[in-house]
């Protein structure tokens, strides 16, 4: 019904910066917070910064002042601007969203298939 896209993963180098880009489309009847969370090898998957659509955020410590979140409301789309970037950020990214979605609108989440980011130090 509602599919999420993600894009901009990669290899880069420490200090380096990367931009990730998620789109959705579907039957969106109304969008709320979309974000990105991110799952090492062996660990959970953990938030990594979330915007809501009155563009408010919220960032993990680890990422706050380096990462930054941005939304496009018109056309239901997330970035990630990744800056100042270090190995312990490799992960694969998974880009998320909820709100109404479906011909009979329900409140959902929904997770895009991932993209891996390796920083190599």
């Amino acid at each position: 019904q509602v599919q999420l896209v993600e894009s901009g993963g990669g290899l880069v180098q420490a200090g380096g910066s990367l931009r990730l880009a998620c789109a959705a489309s579907g039957s969106i009847r109304g969008m709320t917070a979309m974000g990105w969370y991110r799952q090492a090898p062996g660990k959970q998957r953990d938030l990594v910064a979330i915007i809501t659509s009155s563009g408010r955020t919220n960032y993990a410590d680890s990422v706050k002042g380096r990462f930054t979140i941005s939304r496009d409301n018109g056309n239901n789309t997330v970035d990630l601007q990744m800056n100042a970037l270090q190995p312990e950020d490799t992960a694969v990214y998974y880009c998320y969203a909820n709100g109404f979605f479906g011909t009979s609108p329900r409140f959902l989440e929904v997770w895009g298939q991932g993209t891996l980011v390796t920083v190599s130090s």
